[in-house]
């Protein structure tokens, strides 16, 4: 529901802003704007003369100003990307056998699929997201390995046992899988 209601809001926001660029595009060009409009002609502009000279004197000013609205632009983007971002998958549609299906909580997935992991040899921490939609689903996990672990063979173990048993016990035809190791810290072994 939140992602609804963000969308919507993005969507009303950005149509008010097309159509306030749009009201100042047909100001500028000579088009009739609505009567409440503050700019109305071809010769109007966004700061006058003495706007602009109220601060001429102020060398910080038009610097912050800058930065400001260079910070906006950053934060926005950074925002409008993070909408696009896929999201963690909510429920996994499970084919039941009967034509019907059946949906699976995501995070019970996630859950069996990080103790499978976190279970196998030279493991020591397992995170497991998935995403995608219901039908189209990919598992993205995280593995911090021990420092004597191997991790092609890890890599090998966690492909057939885990994500295979996970794959195969919810019924799917696949699941994709993005894998990143990482290693523990340890102290160095002192030898005498």
């Amino acid at each position: 529901m939140l992602r609804v209601v963000n969308r919507v809001l993005v969507g009303l926001a950005g149509l008010g802003l097309v159509c306030a660029g749009g009201a100042v595009l047909a100001a500028g060009t000579g088009l009739p704007v609505p009567s409440w409009w503050p700019w109305d002609g071809r010769d109007d502009v966004l700061l006058s003369d003495a706007d602009r000279a109220r601060w001429r004197d102020e060398g910080w000013w038009w610097p912050v100003v800058i930065a400001v609205l260079a910070v906006v632009v950053l934060l926005t983007l950074w925002w409008l990307l993070a909408q696009l971002r896929r999201a963690r998958l909510a429920e996994v549609l499970v084919d039941s056998g009967d034509g019907e299906g059946a949906l699976l909580r995501a995070r019970a997935l996630e859950g069996v699929l990080t103790g499978e992991a976190e279970a196998l040899d030279g493991v020591s921490r397992a995170h497991v997201r998935l995403t995608g939609r219901r039908s189209t689903r990919e598992a993205r996990v995280s593995l911090l390995l021990e420092p004597y672990a191997a991790p092609g063979e890890t890599l090998s173990h966690l492909t057939d046992e885990a994500i295979g048993h996970a794959r195969d016990s919810a019924g799917l035809a696949s699941l994709p899988a993005e894998v990143r190791m990482g290693a523990t810290k340890h102290k160095a072994r002192r030898v005498s």
